[in-house]
């Protein structure tokens, strides 16, 4: 999973970073604007979100967010504490709110529950889609009981198109999703890996719901 960090203080961005690191692929932005950009890309589980920084504080990028149709959890997390502040941030979109200084354990369990909330599928780290079941703590997948044989960026993938069915996702969004932004290899990768998953979904007939967009991407769709 991943989870967007936008905080202008670097020593705290990288401060939770650390904190959630052990579970989670990170990116960090330092201000509102570069926070945006990153955002609107849709390929992030969470977002851990400062209200003061800046170019654009956390209010206007957490509206411009959900007018854009982004709907990831949003975890405000500031040291503005007055309950006015709460309920404006809540208002406008957030998941929840965190005021600093927080504690690690509580930091970790409120990402872990706003993205438990908002992925609705998930029900204790299992993905169902009809007859599979994809078990994210295992990383394993079975359809009626037969082990479908994908791991690391394979599993990654089909986990992402499945959670977001019905969507149509670009290969940019695949490749920053699961190879990162700086990633030295290129989105043609992405072809090949697709190739696979369908190969090994052939056997129980379930390649028929991965449907290649020619010249944009992948959707995953009955």
């Amino acid at each position: 999973m991943k989870i967007l960090i936008v905080e202008d203080d670097k020593i705290l961005a990288r401060t939770i970073e650390q904190c959630l690191s052990y579970n989670y692929d990170i990116d960090k932005a330092y201000d509102g604007e570069e926070g945006l950009m990153y955002a609107k890309q849709g390929i992030y589980d969470a977002i851990i979100l400062d209200l003061m920084m800046p170019i654009m504080n956390g209010y206007e990028v957490l509206s411009e967010l959900r007018k854009s149709k982004i709907y990831t959890p949003v975890l405000i997390l500031t040291a503005k504490g007055d309950v006015a502040d709460k309920v404006q941030g809540l208002k406008s979109g957030a998941d929840d709110y965190l005021v600093k200084p927080f504690n690690r354990e509580e930091l970790i369990a409120r990402v872990e529950a706003i993205i438990r909330r908002t992925i609705g599928n998930y029900t204790e780290n299992i993905l169902q889609y009809k007859d599979m079941i994809i078990d994210l703590s295992s990383r394993t997948i079975k359809i009626n009981d037969e082990e479908v044989m994908l791991q690391g960026k394979q599993f990654d993938m089909l986990n992402y198109l499945i959670n977001s069915k019905n969507t149509i996702i670009t290969k940019d969004q695949i490749f920053d999703k699961i190879w990162g932004f700086d990633s030295e290899t290129t989105t043609n990768v992405i072809e090949v890996y697709a190739s696979g998953i369908r190969k090994e979904l052939k056997k129980s007939g379930y390649d028929k719901y991965l449907k290649t967009i020619r010249g944009v991407g992948y959707i995953w769709s009955d």
